[in-house]
């Protein structure tokens, strides 16, 4: 049964059924926008949703996926642009705005943050997927986390914040957008102690 779908080509790994399944993203949301259905991707593959939720859980993680995958290289742009950097801070605070810089007008992720279902906008920026892919972002940068105090609770809450950072100021920039060590200076001011807390938290008994 596996074998006459996937187009007679059954993935030899999980990491092939992934790419091939947001390369049938990419097909649809060419061809009919980010409406898209996990039907519509099982369909185009040739295999049952159930197959398509092994991967992912809805259509919004399908679409997020497919956007940071769009972003040629990206996360190795990020870690490249910070590498070196062992300060948690200026290495948060330098992706994020490094983020903002390179994303803001892309329009793939413009139409995924706009997009709208019953009426409201989707905030898919902050989903398990997009997390991951901050997640392992934060791992491969040269920080030692469990020096600065940083469980893996701790660091997923890290990148669901600084996700929500992104977020915020991609679609709401602000009548005068920051640039630059501007916007350095604001990420740093008002995210930076978020990111001391687990170290200082853990010197005091409250």
């Amino acid at each position: 049964m596996r074998s006459r779908g996937w187009a007679g080509m059954t993935p030899d790994s999980d990491e092939e059924a992934v790419a091939r399944i947001l390369d049938a993203v990419d097909e649809v949301v060419a061809e009919h926008g980010a409406g898209i259905r996990l039907a519509d991707v099982a369909r185009r593959l040739g295999v049952t949703r159930q197959t398509v939720y092994r991967y992912f859980p809805n259509a919004d993680a399908l679409l997020i996926a497919s956007a940071m995958r769009a972003v040629d290289g990206f996360i190795d742009q990020v870690v490249g642009h910070v590498s070196g950097v062992n300060d948690p801070i200026t290495a948060v605070v330098d992706c994020v705005a490094f983020a903002v810089e390179r994303l803001s007008g892309d329009p793939q992720l413009e139409n995924l943050l706009s997009r709208r279902q019953e009426g409201e906008i989707v905030t898919s920026l902050t989903s398990p997927t997009a997390t991951a892919f901050c997640l392992s972002l934060f791992r491969r940068l040269d920080v030692d986390w469990q020096l600065h105090g940083f469980n893996s609770a701790a660091l997923e809450e890290l990148a669901e914040m600084t996700l929500r950072t992104v977020q915020s100021l991609l679609t709401d920039p602000g009548q005068t957008p920051r640039e630059g060590i501007v916007l350095r200076r604001f990420i740093a001011r008002w995210l930076g102690p978020a990111i001391l807390y687990p170290r200082t938290s853990s010197l005091s008994s409250y």
